[in-house]
């Protein structure tokens, strides 16, 4: 059975607008979320991803009235993530409409809450969010991955929006997410974010071989092109991107039309 790839968008979420940025930085408003999400929906998403970008930081809890708003007038599945730190917050996630969760700075604080969710829940509503960044130096005990100019860095997994470094290896930690119960990772390398440069290709590919759950790929779409690279080279099953749907630079229709001439296995988008 050949496996279709997922073309999602991913809108994220400060104070009730969708905003975009660059490396996590510069963040510039995009639109409401809820219209952005229908028209994607229209377009044929496979899915929607809200990430509520502060909440973390800001130590509050998810944005549940936006939930229940995009669960009203969406027909495709919605990941939400952003303030989910208890197996409560989770539930309350799930009833207001999401199909999935995200974790990212709750679960590297407290993995338990993984495999909490996933008994719970199932682990299909499981998503565990790895946000990375490089690291050059060489340290014992961290898996050191070939970059494209012939040098090699490790990934340290950061949080908190990607102001918290963590000492932690994120090819272990994807591991442990999957050992847990994570169903999906979402992977996003802050090398990349926002760049339009291409997915950070090395990580994406290590990741995807080194656990048997699916890897969404996020960070850096600038091209048709590079979500071509994200499947066949980064070996993702899933791509996301932000700006270039956002602002209108490609749909997701064109994308699917695209992949699907260069012999990727797509969802076909409704006409």
């Amino acid at each position: 059975m050949t496996l279709t790839r997922r073309i999602i968008p991913c809108l994220d979420i400060k104070d009730g607008r969708v905003v975009k940025g660059t490396n996590f930085l510069g963040l510039r408003d995009a639109g409401d979320p809820v219209e952005l999400a229908c028209r994607y929906n229209e377009q044929g998403a496979d899915e929607v991803v809200f990430l509520d970008i502060t909440a973390s930081k800001e130590n509050r809890g998810m944005i549940i009235d936006v939930i229940q708003r995009a669960a009203d007038e969406l027909f495709l599945p919605l990941t939400v993530g952003g303030g989910i730190r208890t197996l409560e917050d989770v539930q309350k996630t799930l009833r207001a409409g999401a199909d999935k969760v995200s974790m990212n700075t709750s679960a590297v604080q407290n993995p338990a809450l993984i495999s909490e969710a996933a008994q719970a829940f199932g682990t299909q509503c499981v998503v565990v969010a790895i946000d990375v960044k490089r690291r050059t130096s060489s340290e014992p005990g961290k898996t050191m991955i070939p970059l494209p100019d012939q040098t090699s860095c490790w990934y340290e997994v950061v949080t908190h929006g990607g102001s918290q470094p963590t000492g932690i290896d994120a090819i272990a930690w994807a591991k442990e997410a999957e050992n847990r119960g994570a169903g999906e990772i979402l992977l996003t390398s802050m090398e990349t974010d926002g760049t339009k440069e291409g997915f950070d290709i090395p990580i994406t590919a290590a990741i995807s071989e080194s656990v048997g759950i699916p890897v969404i790929a996020s960070g850096g779409v600038g091209t048709f092109d590079h979500f071509y690279e994200g499947f066949v080279y980064g070996k993702a099953d899933a791509a996301l991107a932000a700006s270039v749907f956002h602002y209108g630079e490609m749909t997701i229709a064109d994308v699917k039309d695209y992949l699907s001439k260069k012999g990727i296995a797509i969802r076909p988008h409704a006409q």
